[in-house]
């Protein structure tokens, strides 16, 4: 497992557009198909990482939360699949379902997406307005694996809340922490 902060990406970027297959429903989607009337949280992420393990509950529940609140939720997996199969779209379909995952689960295969967005990392959760421009690039919260803090989502909740209420986010935003994208 490589310890791999995310980019940082600077706020204010516009979304890159992407047309990827959801393994969820067979159906392929783009940005602007599926974003939000308040706002689109998009989050790399895949089915082997042991951060991705220990936040994925907490992610289901912000996207229960938040989806009835006009935040679209996306998920991608980017991760080069002939090197490391157990992320393979078959078992994306898998993990999601296991999961209870109620949200686009999409399939990178070209990795250009995950370049598009300077995605580093899993998870890695870009927050856009209802402009498409990043707000908030990050870190879930503080919690990691076998560091003893509990997983509570403060940090992006924070930064989600204030888009639903029209409120300045912190600019002061700490990189997620995760396993590095599987590139080819």
């Amino acid at each position: 497992m490589s310890r791999t902060n995310s980019t940082m990406v600077p706020l204010e970027t516009k979304a890159p557009e992407f047309y990827l297959k959801d393994t969820n429903s067979n159906a392929w989607f783009s940005f602007s198909d599926l974003k939000g009337e308040k706002g689109t949280l998009v989050v790399f992420i895949c089915n082997h990482c042991p951060f991705v393990h220990h936040v994925i509950e907490e992610v289901i529940r912000i996207a229960n939360d938040y989806r009835v609140q006009g935040i679209g939720i996306i998920a991608i997996s980017s991760n080069d699949v002939t090197k490391y199969p157990q992320d393979s779209p078959e078992l994306m379909t898998e993990f999601a379902f296991e999961n209870k995952m109620d949200f686009p689960y999409l399939y990178d295969e070209t990795q250009a997406i995950a370049k598009a967005y300077d995605a580093a990392c899993t998870p890695d959760f870009f927050l856009f307005d209802n402009q498409n421009r990043l707000v908030y690039r990050g870190q879930l919260d503080d919690s990691r694996p076998g560091n003893g803090i509990p997983v509570s989502g403060t940090d992006l909740r924070a930064a989600i809340d204030s888009i639903i209420y029209n409120r300045i986010i912190n600019p002061i935003q700490k990189p997620s922490l995760g396993c590095n994208i599987k590139w080819k």
